[in-house]
């Protein structure tokens, strides 16, 4: 966004006013840095991915941007000159090539590439692979848009690489959307992928939000696709054609976390709506749908899936 929001401003004024030190002023600026990330999350779209380095559209207005590897702003302007910009720094060698299998990591809705960290941080310690985080502007284009985007991130790699997914929630939609819409060749490099939490039969929990009128009317991009537009949405989605498994969380009980929702869940989405034919392993922890991406439980078993195709369940996991 082009500014913090303006609560926080005032409480960033009142501490220095206050005459708190300067570390303590130092300590607020950079929670605000982080609050103005974590919006801006919600409001681009990838385009272009080379490690942490990345060229990012705004859906809304059609701005674009490069970003380093700290997330740091290096220049603005035109799609074309931001990829013309991008590739001289590739050429130059601030940005290094890229070689081998990549993993493409996927948030969920509302959330930015950040929350996917712990797990992309332990796969890049277990796997001879490059770990790419996707971060998209979730409520401010479709599932639609933000697959195609996915495309142009999945184009713009070696030719040569395979390619493994790693979804939380609503990425694992984006996904099967790109599937839907890539061209044979890029499918072909497509390895395995792991769905955690996903929503593959739709959300109990958005219909009945989509119940509650004014709040249909306020849900926009992805979230209207779940909340609203879901009967329109699902025929479009990919069966993935590679290896997949799927993670879901869960108490094992028959009722889980929430008592808004019918059986098993993770407070979010039911154990019922992760399910989807094909499947090659499907795993029940018991651990909430936003906790997922940081459980040690779950970060095994996405290496062990994208090592073997198979999880490795621990002796404290619910089940298969």
């Amino acid at each position: 966004m082009d500014r913090v929001p303006l609560i926080a401003a005032v409480l960033l004024i009142a501490i220095v006013r206050s005459g708190a030190a300067d570390e303590a002023a130092g300590r607020d600026a950079t929670w605000l840095t982080k609050l103005r990330r974590s919006q801006e999350a919600v409001e681009w779209s990838d385009v272009i991915v080379r490690h942490d380095w990345r060229i990012q559209v705004r859906p809304r207005d059609g701005r674009c941007r490069i970003l380093d590897s700290r997330d740091a702003f290096v220049r603005q302007g035109s799609l074309e000159e931001c990829h013309a910009a991008f590739a001289a720094l590739e050429a130059e060698g601030t940005i290094p090539p890229m070689a081998g299998p990549a993993v493409i990591v996927l948030h969920g809705l509302g959330e930015g590439r950040s929350s996917m960290r712990p797990i992309a941080d332990h796969l890049r310690k277990t796997l001879d692979a490059t770990v790419l985080l996707f971060g998209y502007a979730s409520t401010a284009a479709t599932i639609e848009a933000h697959g195609r985007s996915l495309d142009t991130v999945v184009g713009g790699l070696p030719r040569t690489a395979r390619i493994s997914f790693v979804g939380h929630s609503l990425g694992n939609l984006v996904v099967r959307r790109w599937m839907s819409l890539a061209d044979e060749g890029d499918l072909a490099r497509v390895d395995r992928m792991v769905m955690l939490g996903p929503p593959n039969r739709g959300s109990d929990l958005a219909r009945q939000v989509g119940g509650v009128g004014v709040l249909a009317a306020l849900a926009d991009g992805a979230a209207r696709d779940l909340v609203v537009d879901w009967p329109q949405v699902e025929p479009h989605l990919a069966v993935p054609p590679c290896e997949f498994g799927i993670v879901a969380g869960g108490r094992g009980d028959g009722s889980g976390f929430s008592p808004l929702l019918d059986g098993d869940d993770d407070a979010v989405v039911r154990v019922e709506e992760t399910r989807l034919d094909g499947a090659g392993d499907f795993l029940l922890v018991p651990v909430h749908h936003a906790a997922m991406i940081s459980d040690q439980r779950v970060k095994r078993a996405t290496e062990s899936f994208l090592k073997s195709g198979r999880f490795v369940a621990d002796h404290d996991e619910v089940g298969r």
